[in-house]
């Protein structure tokens, strides 16, 4: 089963509780206070020619509040009936609410949720769906916000309740639930998503996600990580569109390091969007058409064309095309926007 959490302020069960309990007793108190300053006004079946006490007070009050009545002790006097209709009963009516409050909240919070969950799946179009939210999960909704990704854009999705806790913490929907399973995924609202980050821990459950999401929304870009290069190929068979295999691009860039320790911390900045370089691409001008590569874009490293990269020495990248991405090199601090 999953369930859809949106961020939203709580206050803990204990707070709540203690606040009304601490209400509840002032109004009683209260009420004690009024019945004992007028208590000549009152008459007691237990000792009917005396005045009633504090006790009887406090006793006449809490029987009163709660609607019990017992009948035992009554105003007698036009002053005293006055203030228990003015003033009792009015206080009488916020104990009960006060007693009540717990449920009533509870259902109105009930139906708040619902209608803001129906009204949150009506607008929802176009959106990032994140399974699983881990270190690698973090990383990509990191970059995503950082390259201007809105919040109400984005859809966690993660088995762990805590996570879901952390996640409307930082002001994001969260889906509690396995994101293999077909309801978890259509309660992110998969089939309008526009792309599907899968940074799970395991490869078999990434391939699972990609076959389910592949399956609900063909259009769906689908950008997955796995942890061994041989699960690439069978990742790509199940519908994803791109692969980052973690743990060979972690060796690589540790070999790289060792070897190159220039080249090392130059990739090293050019992964981290707040250090150095960035890389960006964006797409050919009208104008670029037909030129080298370099001669449009003299900081570019590659071209997309296709969905395959060129090198910028390659043949086929001395002549732009219409629908070509350039790949360059920029300052992060004056970066060009992704696409």
């Amino acid at each position: 089963m999953s369930a859809v959490s949106l961020p939203t302020r709580r206050f803990s069960p204990l707070t709540a509780v203690t606040s009304r309990a601490l209400l509840a007793l002032a109004l009683l108190v209260l009420t004690t206070a009024i019945v004992y300053l007028d208590r000549a006004g009152y008459i007691d079946a237990a000792e009917p020619h005396q005045p009633v006490n504090l006790v009887a007070s406090f006793y006449y009050s809490a029987v009163t509040l709660s609607t019990t009545g017992y009948g035992d002790i009554v105003p007698v006097t036009d002053a005293a009936r006055l203030v228990n209709v003015l003033v009792v009963t009015p206080i009488r009516v916020i104990f009960l609410i006060l007693l009540i409050g717990t449920t009533i909240e509870v259902l109105a919070e009930r139906t708040r949720l619902g209608w803001r969950i129906a009204r949150w799946k009506s607008r929802l179009s176009g959106h990032t769906v994140v399974a699983g939210y881990g270190t690698k999960g973090r990383s990509a909704l990191s970059t995503l916000r950082d390259a201007g990704l809105p919040a109400d854009h984005v859809v966690i999705v993660d088995i762990s309740p805590p996570v879901m806790t952390e996640v409307n913490r930082e002001g994001l929907v969260g889906i509690g639930g396995d994101a293999t399973r077909r309801e978890v995924l259509a309660s992110a609202q998969i089939r309008n998503a526009a792309k599907l980050v899968i940074a799970v821990g395991r490869d078999d459950t990434a391939v699972l996600i990609a076959l389910t999401a592949r399956q609900l929304n063909p259009q769906i870009i689908i950008i997955a990580a796995v942890r061994e290069a041989e699960n690439e190929p069978l990742l790509r068979q199940s519908g994803a569109d791109h692969v980052v295999v973690s743990s060979d691009t972690a060796g690589r860039m540790l070999g790289l390091s060792t070897m190159n320790p220039a080249l090392g911390k130059v990739f090293g900045q050019l992964l981290d969007r707040r250090r150095g370089f960035d890389l960006n691409e964006r797409p050919v001008n009208p104008a670029e058409i037909g030129l080298p590569v370099l001669q449009a874009a003299p900081g570019a490293v590659a071209v997309v064309r296709g969905g395959q990269v060129l090198a910028v020495d390659d043949a086929a990248a001395q002549q732009l095309r219409d629908g070509d991405c350039i790949v360059l090199v920029a300052a992060a601090n004056h970066s060009p926007s992704r696409r």
